[in-house]
């Protein structure tokens, strides 16, 4: 019976402190000086009731029900589009954590800044990023047609010029584009936009056509795209004898 080597002990894991500093910032504009007001109100699951929350520094509750008569607002200020609270600001923390104007509650207003979360995005997007490229660079300029025919990049250009436009597809948006290679209206579309190449189909604003007959293969619905809907119904169970007719084709073309 073979053995499994012994498992290496993991990385201990880095305790994270109780309290923390965070960094709170305005999505979008702000200016030099941006204001909050220091009341509103939320809903509390807890409760199931809708409850105020005031920010006052010398309370210990951020809910306006259970802080004192001595209670005394506060301004909650960003200064260029930032705000700083501190460990020690526990109460200014939580009312920014829960403010409806925060992003991680619904609103559009504010966020924190987790840099942690940023930092494993950077890196996710630099892996992807790397995989386009290599998409790029290890695929045959053949492989990478139907890629080239779907996002209209010129076909009678050189083969590095070709590779640098798919380049900069590929840094633009590198998720979307590996989706593209496993996308099978990317091969449909490049199918039929070499079938009307070699003019064996047609098509105008009603529909396709197959070029020999004039025989409709197709129509398009008003205001849509005939190239569009051909590939789309060649992808249909009604539209694969299509399909395969124009695969056949092009294969005795391009041999």
């Amino acid at each position: 019976m073979a053995q499994t080597a012994p498992k290496r002990p993991g990385r201990p894991k880095k305790e994270e402190p109780l309290f923390k500093d965070k960094i709170y910032t305005i999505e979008r504009g702000g200016g030099i000086l941006f204001r909050i007001r220091p009341e509103a109100v939320i809903f509390d699951k807890e409760t199931g009731l809708n409850r105020g929350i005031r920010y006052c520094p010398n309370e210990s509750s951020i809910f306006i029900d259970e802080q004192s008569n001595n209670a005394v607002r506060s301004q909650v200020l960003f200064t260029d589009g930032l705000l700083m609270a501190r460990a020690t600001e526990q109460n200014l923390q939580k009312f920014l954590d829960i403010h409806p104007m925060n992003k991680a509650n619904g609103g559009g207003t504010f966020s924190e800044v987790n840099n942690e979360v940023k930092a494993e995005q950077d890196i996710d997007q630099e892996f992807l990023t790397h995989d386009a490229i290599s998409l790029v660079r290890n695929k045959s300029i053949d492989e990478l047609m139907p890629v080239v025919i779907y996002l209209g990049i010129d076909q009678n250009q050189k083969n590095a010029e070709i590779k640098r436009e798919l380049l900069i597809s590929a840094k633009i948006n590198p998720k979307k584009f590996i989706e593209l290679f496993d996308n099978p209206i990317v091969e449909a579309r490049s199918i039929v936009m070499r079938s009307i190449d070699y003019q064996l189909v047609k098509v105008n604003d009603s529909g396709a056509f197959w070029a020999d007959s004039g025989r409709l293969i197709v129509a398009s619905p008003a205001g849509q795209d005939s190239v569009t809907v051909l590939s789309q119904f060649c992808l249909t169970e009604k539209g694969s004898t299509t399909y395969e007719t124009l695969r056949k084709e092009l294969d005795k073309i391009e041999g």
